[in-house]
């Protein structure tokens, strides 16, 4: 960035608009594009190189991403299935409607249907009819630590998942493959676990107050300290919840009269966010970089709509491992892209930071990158730190800034002692200031498990989305039925994991997710090998 780029980020200098090369006369930019990219091909899993940036001189370790395009066969079967069930929603809506069937739905009373509705019933017929059905592989209640292993508590439900009673049995030692427990710091023991005693202890458990009023403990500035060393930035503030670092402090950042382009996949965060600031929002193709750089040279030639004038801020906001498609951002292109068209670029590294790179320090330091690079630097404490919160660093007038203005700054209760002390001995623990290895090793054991369990995967033929370097995997499953299939079997086998469908994902991409953990030992990852002999139509795992 230019000089002073921190600012001109907060007082949406628009000078920084206009590139200074490739114009013409009449000021339009000419007809170039930075990198320009062939389209998409998708391939086997078993084929190498797949989705390899094309602008390579940029990068300083290969760059592997696999999405298989979904195989025609599949996607019209789940099609078919979505249409089966919708068929079958409507008649039992009919069946609900005639008191044939019992409605177990919230619904308006007789003497208050001229009122205004509460209850949308066709909005809520994904709920009623789909959802519903397959509702037992969510929230299912844990009654342990979240570490490689837990304890759920077991449920039935007499009514196909409209209510659960619990049989009072415990479903013992089932292996975690849910967590985002990245680098297995979610115990009751050990290092971290002490110390966050001990700060219990000494300041309790609540805070009760704000920052800027009398809740703004020692250890909040020491971990604040910590985080900005950590990342290699001059400043850094912590907030008490990832989601609302995100969603309050964009608005503190953009507002009217300026740009925002982000990925189609960002998280909802990010999304709410850029919404509440009430700048205008473009999207770009996820990890495109000649759909971002199209719109970066769009808005710069065009300027704002109506009255073309200059865009007083343009933050391109990004993720840094996309946590439903197990892919990460190419940050070296998005920097350049940043650097060349003067934009402001706004990193969240949530399930990044902690998770990649040679000293955990996400994605910049994956890439080997320059941390000053980016303006904005977030993330989150809950992933790979096993506590609570997020965080923003950048320089120290972007910090002082977020301080004054941040809702979560200045109406949030302070961050609890004892997760507090969580962060700030994990992360020395990671930084390997606590005298020991372990750090480097759960990071080196996070490196092995993931690279190890997508091969394997692979082998057995499965569609897995993502970086090879991802510890997020994507398994693709399609077809509807297999969602709610795949949890219970899994779970029959003492292996808990996640599964995504529709809206969360395209409608002909449901998928199970995996999350690697350096707390998770050959053995624990073995066990889903279950799956090769799993007698499963091969249109889940097409070779």
């Amino acid at each position: 960035m230019t000089e002073g780029s921190s600012n001109k980020l907060l007082n949406g200098d628009s000078s920084c608009h206009r590139t200074s090369n490739g114009k013409t006369k009449n000021g339009f930019v000419k007809n170039h594009c930075l990198f320009q990219q062939p389209p998409k091909k998708y391939r086997r899993p078993g084929e190498k190189n797949q989705n390899v940036p094309y602008n390579t001189s940029l990068y300083k370790r290969p760059y592997v991403e696999s999405f298989e395009e979904t195989p025609l066969l599949v996607a019209v079967l789940t099609y078919m299935g979505y249409g089966i069930l919708t068929v079958f929603g409507y008649l039992r809506d009919f069946l609900r409607h005639w008191n044939i069937e019992k409605c177990h739905v919230a619904k308006e009373r007789a003497e208050q249907k001229d009122f205004v509705p509460l209850y949308q019933d066709f909005e809520n017929f994904y709920t009623r009819n789909l959802y519903m059905r397959i509702r037992d592989n969510w929230n299912r209640p844990i009654c342990s630590v979240p570490g490689a292993k837990m304890d759920l508590v077991q449920r039935v439900s007499p009514d196909y998942n409209w209510t659960f009673q619990h049989t009072g049995k415990v479903v013992k030692d089932v292996i975690n493959m849910g967590s985002y427990n990245y680098l297995g710091f979610a115990e009751n023991n050990g290092a971290c676990a002490e110390a966050s005693l001990q700060a219990t202890h000494k300041y309790g458990v609540g805070v009760s107050s704000t920052r800027c009023e009398m809740g703004n403990l020692n250890i909040h500035e020491e971990m604040e300290q910590l985080v900005a060393r950590f990342l290699g930035v001059e400043s850094a503030m912590a907030f008490g919840m990832g989601f609302a670092t995100n969603s309050m402090n964009i608005p503190a950042l953009t507002g009217k009269g300026c740009l925002i382009l982000s990925d189609e996949l960002n998280h909802a965060s990010l999304v709410l966010g850029a919404r509440l600031s009430g700048s205008t929002i473009r999207v770009f193709k996820h990890n495109n970089m000649q759909s971002l750089e199209k719109l970066l040279r769009d808005a710069i030639v065009h300027g704002q709509p109506r009255t073309h004038r200059p865009w007083k801020k343009i933050l391109i906001v990004v993720e840094g491992i996309y946590s439903m498609e197990g892919s990460i951002v190419r940050l070296p292109e998005v920097i350049a892209l940043k650097k060349r068209y003067k934009a402001y670029l706004y990193l969240d590294e949530a399930h990044s930071i902690g998770a990649l790179g040679p000293n955990g320090r996400g994605v910049v330091d994956y890439f080997g990158l320059d941390p000053k690079d980016v303006d904005i630097m977030m993330g989150t404490f809950t992933k790979s730190f096993g506590a609570a919160g997020g965080y923003i660093g950048g320089k120290k007038d972007l910090i002082d800034y977020l301080r004054k203005h941040s809702h979560s700054a200045l109406y949030a209760t302070s961050m609890s002692p004892p997760v507090v002390q969580q962060i700030i001995t994990s992360m020395k623990i990671i930084m390997g200031e606590d005298g020991t290895k372990l750090g480097a090793d759960r990071l080196r054991q996070l490196s092995e498990n993931t690279i190890y369990f997508r091969q394997r995967l692979r082998e057995m033929g499965f569609i897995i989305y993502g970086n090879n370097d991802s510890p997020v995997v994507p398994l693709m499953l399609y077809m509807p039925a297999k969602i709610g299939a795949f949890g219970r079997e899994m779970l029959k086998r003492n292996i808990g994991t996640v599964v995504v469908g529709f809206p969360a994902t395209p409608i002909i991409e449901s998928r199970a997710r995996f999350c690697i953990s350096a707390a998770h030992t050959r053995e624990m990852l073995d066990k889903p090998i279950f799956l090769n002999s799993w007698n499963y139509p091969r249109s889940v795992c097409p070779t």
